[in-house]
């Protein structure tokens, strides 16, 4: 990648846009910033323990500083993060999508996405998950990977929209989920 398109993709990932949802509710979806760590406390809190566990894999009750200072102070290019918030109340959270490039596979990235419990099953971690899997094949990931609850069949279904080709493996009450991006749905 040359310097230029790098500087190219990096601009493009600070662009802020509006959208919809299916039900035609109003979402503006943005890069995270370093100033947004207040945003996800307050979303952590409106998030119900089972949301948390799910996401987490383990009861979640707060972010360290260190937690959030990694969430929000993004490079952009081999960690991408991505909010979504209410059109009509733009310092709500609906929900955060991530991507974080592998250090020892450049080829590929685990992502992660939560979604606030009122606003699950209305289109928003699909969004986000093409979001993300765009932004993957804009840096040349062709691998999205998550690990997730065996029992968390949004995920699933999530993972399922992103691409066409999954591989599984199963490991108790965890799965490892690979999606190869040269079959996306």
């Amino acid at each position: 990648m040359t310097q230029r398109t790098l500087g190219a993709r990096q601009r493009a990932y600070r662009s802020c846009v509006l959208t919809r949802l299916p039900d035609n509710s109003p979402l503006i979806l943005r890069p995270i910033r370093p100033e947004d760590k207040g945003l996800l406390v307050h979303g952590l809190a409106r998030m119900s323990p089972a949301s948390r566990h799910a996401r987490f894999l383990a009861p979640k009750q707060r972010f360290t500083l260190s937690e959030l200072r990694y969430l929000t102070e993004v490079d952009g290019v081999d960690h991408v993060a991505y909010v979504a918030l209410r059109a009509d109340a733009p310092r709500e959270l609906v929900a955060v999508g991530r991507m974080v490039r592998h250090k020892d596979e450049p080829a590929a990235a685990e992502i992660a996405i939560a979604v606030c419990d009122s606003w699950q099953r209305r289109g928003v971690g699909a969004l986000l998950g093409d979001v993300l899997a765009t932004a993957a094949r804009d840096r040349e990931i062709r691998w999205l990977t998550a690990t997730m609850n065996a029992g968390n069949v949004a995920a699933h279904r999530l993972f399922n929209h992103v691409s066409t080709q999954l591989h599984e493996r199963h490991d108790g009450a965890v799965d490892e989920l690979r999606a190869d991006l040269a079959f996306a749905a």
